[in-house]
């Protein structure tokens, strides 16, 4: 990755990775492969340690999710579906997509909120349904944070590994995230002026 990317992720220091990780599960600019990623590198290149960017990366996953998690608790159907008719377009989401997701949490339960951390496309959509499920706040939160440390942990690990055994390929490796990051816009653009919402 290039030297300015890093760089950037440096300079916000613990807090801002945070406030971009809790930024990633409200509405993903960036995703957390290559927030936690950079700073995997970061603790390689002795900017950063280990610990204290994974506990932040965490607090702002959660924190994110937390979020989501509230609207659904707090709103509920009755005052939520109204919402998702008028905002559904730019959440590319119809109601559909929140009964099955509902569907989905109570099949399976809490523990998919754990599992689902796992998951780059579901890991922030299972916390609208776990709020409107009521399930309890400090289950959430505790699910949430195991299952977002674990995979934090993994992102942070392969960055030090990428940034300590491939230093020869670290040269295109930031054009390539810069791509994906294009690519995930580009795919969200695409969805939202071609989405339709199903009767």
């Amino acid at each position: 990755m290039n030297d300015w990317i890093i760089r950037l992720i440096e300079q916000g220091g613990y807090l801002g990775i945070a406030f971009l990780m809790a930024l990633e599960n409200v509405f993903p600019p960036i995703p957390s492969e290559v927030i936690m990623g950079a700073g995997g590198m970061a603790v390689a290149r002795g900017t950063m340690t280990f610990w204290p960017l994974l506990v932040a990366g965490t607090i702002g996953s959660t924190f994110g999710n937390y979020l989501w998690f509230l609207v659904g608790d707090r709103l509920g159907y009755e005052r939520l579906r109204p919402f998702v008719a008028r905002w559904g377009r730019w959440l590319t989401m119809d109601w559909r997509h929140v009964e099955q997701a509902i569907a989905f949490f109570r099949r399976h339960g809490q523990w998919i909120v754990f599992a689902l951390r796992f998951s780059p496309f579901l890991r922030t959509m299972i916390s609208l349904p776990a709020g409107l499920s009521h399930m309890k706040t400090w289950k959430f939160l505790v699910f949430t944070f195991a299952g977002a440390a674990v995979w934090n942990a993994l992102l942070i690990l392969a960055g030090q590994w990428l940034e300590s055994t491939m230093g020869g390929v670290k040269h295109w490796l930031g054009p390539v995230m810069l791509g994906v990051i294009a690519l995930a816009l580009a795919a969200y653009v695409w969805r939202v002026a071609t989405w339709k919402p199903r009767a």
